[in-house]
């Protein structure tokens, strides 16, 4: 039976000669293959089908990207690759020889390990101790011998941690670094990771990539899920699309381009961008010497100036860790404000608690959207209507009218294409894109003043994230003010009006959007200028 891949050229031509697959042996086509899986399978149990008789295999040594739109079942896919979920049925080789995989520790066993799309490190434990968890054979944690070893892994891929540091504090990009650490400690030679740079800035992607570069010359297979098209060309050599819980196609990266990849992720689908010239008007919020402390009691945010107009976009641009996300917490009740003022029009929203500000008409999409963005218990027609629910028409005389809770919901989950059995399923059978497009279904569809939108498409599809851009767009056509933090540049260029630089927890830049440096932009961020 051939190989059911589209090749091109190169060492797959060799590879589609027919061969037995018997059970538990050896195959001598696959034997250039870290993992070859076919005919995998699998329905959960609300009815959804998330991989419908998939065929998927990554060559020993090479960086293979997995794309597809929410829901395509890629994520699925790798979970059951790596011991998280079991497939109804299929084939799984690795190294060419037939193989279970009952759990992840067998998983880690075969050499197979996954970094999920959302970080499961422990916070207030250190680098050694998180690492510690899943590497020690015994009963004792030898944390002198793992400390030893971080240290010496990391400084072979020049990142040098200090693995007595906890890991609140360490920045994003750090802690995706720490995950990679605690899969190589393993001895892992086949490394999943589940949309790794959603949440990183340029300069973190830069970074990141030269790791997986090395990973690479070191002789590991790595396998990235992503919905970042012009990502998945730059890092990859092969490129697999999935689509309706299928694997379509498999083309080496350099024989593609991006419209291309585009038009098979989401079939037929074309990027038009609908702007209506707005005027700006008045200043809807109004920050002014803001002064906030960080989780460590310092200083993270130092007499912070800004203001959003109504009718305009104003782009957030810095390096992860420079006081966006405590001035994101201040603006939305979550932190306390140790100096300085904030006015949404004329009301004082500083130090209020989060349903004053709810109830003042800002709509918040957040960075941490399974910690802060739903309720993973919850249906999906509850968490559409969380922050109005006690409102009508959800409630009426104190009591909840189901039957309105979910028609709401099934015309918003058409509306933004959330891939959905039931809006009566809870938010956690979702995937991580489609709670996501709940999140933004929900916070932008109440008529805001003002929406704060941070990272609001981290983790979408390219359709997906062109309609969040078209909503963000209309709302700003209504009059509504919107401040976009966004660890993606390209997002932020293409959306604002004007770009504040934010470093050292204070606005060193701004851009207007016709006289974009990006030169000097990096250079903001950086602080070196």
């Amino acid at each position: 039976m051939p190989l059911p891949f589209i090749f091109s050229t190169g060492i797959e031509e060799g590879l589609s000669k027919q061969a037995s697959f018997s059970g538990g042996s050896e195959i001598d086509h696959l034997s250039d293959y870290a993992l070859y899986v076919r005919g995998i399978s699998k329905t959960f149990s609300n009815g959804v089908v998330a991989n419908n008789d998939v065929t998927f295999g990554i060559i020993k040594g090479e960086v293979h990207a997995l794309l597809g739109e929410n829901g395509a079942g890629k994520t699925t896919l790798m979970k059951i690759l790596s011991g998280c979920l079991k497939p109804d049925r299929g084939e799984i080789y690795v190294n060419g020889v037939k193989t279970r995989i009952s759990d992840p520790r067998k998983a880690v066993q075969l050499g197979i390990g996954m970094v999920h799309q959302h970080f499961t490190l422990i916070p207030t434990f250190t680098v050694a101790e998180n690492i510690a968890l899943v590497s020690s054979s015994s009963r004792k944690l030898e944390l002198k011998a793992v400390e030893d070893k971080v240290r010496h892994v990391s400084k072979s891929l020049n990142f040098e941690i200090n693995p007595n540091t906890r890991i609140e504090e360490l920045p994003v990009g750090a802690r995706q670094k720490v995950e990679i650490l605690r899969l190589l400690c393993q001895d892992v030679s086949i490394l999943i990771l589940d949309e790794p740079t959603s949440v990183l800035t340029p300069l973190e992607v830069e970074d990141f990539f030269r790791i997986i570069r090395q990973l690479k010359n070191d002789g590991k297979s790595v396998i990235i899920i992503t919905h970042k098209v012009k990502e998945a060309l730059s890092i990859s050599d092969r490129i697999t699309i999935m689509r309706g819980g299928k694997t379509i196609l498999t083309i080496p990266s350099s024989q593609t381009n991006a419209s291309e990849l585009a038009s098979y992720v989401v079939e037929g689908f074309i990027p038009n961008l609908k702007r209506v010239p707005t005027a700006r008007g008045e200043p809807t919020l109004s920050v002014k010497g803001l002064f906030i402390k960080g989780d460590r009691g310092e200083m993270a945010v130092k007499g912070l100036d800004l203001s959003v107009h109504s009718g305009e976009i104003v782009g957030l641009a810095g390096v992860t860790g420079n006081g966006q996300k405590e001035l994101v917490e201040a603006l939305t009740g979550l932190r306390k404000v140790e100096g300085g003022s904030i006015s949404l029009k004329t009301c004082d929203l500083a130090n209020k608690p989060p349903n004053f500000v709810i109830n003042s008409g800002i709509s918040y999409i957040p960075e941490d959207r399974m910690r802060r963005g739903v309720i993973l218990g919850m249906t999906i027609s509850e968490n559409l209507a969380l922050k109005r629910i006690d409102k009508e028409p959800y409630s009426k005389k104190m009591l909840i009218d189901k039957e309105a809770l979910d028609k709401s919901a099934k015309e918003l989950i058409s509306i933004f294409g959330i891939k959905a059995s039931d809006p009566c399923a809870t938010a956690g059978s979702l995937s991580g894109g489609n709670i996501q497009k709940l999140i933004v279904a929900r916070e932008l569809t109440n008529a805001p003043n003002i929406v704060i939108a941070e990272q609001p498409t981290a983790g979408l599809d390219v359709k997906a994230s062109e309609a969040v851009h078209q909503k963000l767009l209309d709302l700003k056509s209504k009059g509504a003010a919107i401040l976009l933090i966004s660890a993606d540049l390209d997002e932020i260029m293409k959306l604002s009006d004007r770009v504040l630089i934010v470093f050292g927890g204070k606005i060193v830049g701004e851009f207007s959007s016709d006289s974009l440096d990006m030169e000097k932009l990096s250079k903001l961020m950086l602080g070196s200028e």
